[in-house]
């Protein structure tokens, strides 16, 4: 990045001394990608809590920070959502600038609205500093437009894999193949091939065209296939992905 932390003043921190607790999304893996409102969190911060998928390079901006890894993988948290919350608390109440680093944008399947929540209930000061988000960011990555004139009007965003505690099923892709022209699906890698029949049972082309991507993290993925040819092998694709569904995805290869 060009600028410097000299450069990166804080908007009203002249007369705003308080502490608070930062919510901010990093981007989706180029730390280039994340807003100069985040930055300047992190030129602030005394404490950094930083996720899996936030890049480390950004930690150089905050060297003054101690910081803290709470990222989770599947089936390994390094720390409990309950305890990250217990720590961000504790480290504002010693008066201190603290930021919450989340990969993406905080809102969009990240946990940043349930740290919200908690938060306020403990009469906590925050600051919500929102993200560049993979969902749309990867496939422009690989110039593949979610909506385009005369092709799609309408995105349909969906996570391919949910948490069982939930008790019930939330996303219903038999209902959403019926009701948007583009599907995005995140967190679908392990899932990708029952995904794929039921949109086939739902009445989509079995020649719908079918992206798997990964950008700014390595290595780098761009699979164009089918619906058809998902439904009836096993990929194993390496999370984390965003897998594009729609006409879009023939258009970048037209350019």
């Amino acid at each position: 990045m060009s600028a410097s932390l000299k450069q990166l003043s804080w908007r009203g921190s002249e007369v705003e001394m308080e502490n608070r607790v930062y919510i901010v999304g990093a981007g989706p893996g180029d730390p280039e990608l994340i807003t100069v409102k985040g930055l300047k969190a992190l030129a602030r911060a005394d404490v950094v809590l930083y996720d899996r998928l936030a890049p480390r390079e950004l930690l150089k901006y905050s060297r003054r920070a101690e910081h803290i890894y709470v990222g989770k993988s599947p089936g390994r948290h390094s720390l409990s959502q309950e305890e990250i919350i217990s720590l961000m608390v504790q480290y504002y109440e010693r008066g201190l600038n603290v930021v919450r680093l989340h990969g993406g944008d905080p809102f969009l399947y990240g946990r940043g609205f349930e740290e919200v929540v908690e938060l306020r209930r403990r009469g906590v000061k925050y600051e919500v500093i929102p993200g560049i988000s993979s969902i749309y960011a990867v496939p422009e990555r690989y110039e593949i437009p979610l909506v385009l004139r005369g092709v799609a009007s309408s995105i349909g965003i969906a996570t391919g894999t949910e948490d069982p505690k939930k008790g019930r099923r939330f996303v219903d892709f038999k209902k959403l193949a019926r009701a948007v022209d583009t599907i995005v699906i995140v967190m679908g890698s392990r899932n990708l091939q029952n995904i794929a029949r039921e949109l086939l049972d739902a009445g989509l082309d079995p020649n719908t065209p079918l992206a798997i991507l990964r950008a700014y993290i390595q290595p780098e993925t761009k699979i164009i296939t089918t619906l058809q040819e998902v439904a009836t092998q096993d990929l194993n694709v390496e999370s984390p992905v965003v897998i594009v569904i729609g006409r879009v995805v023939s258009t970048s290869s037209v350019i």
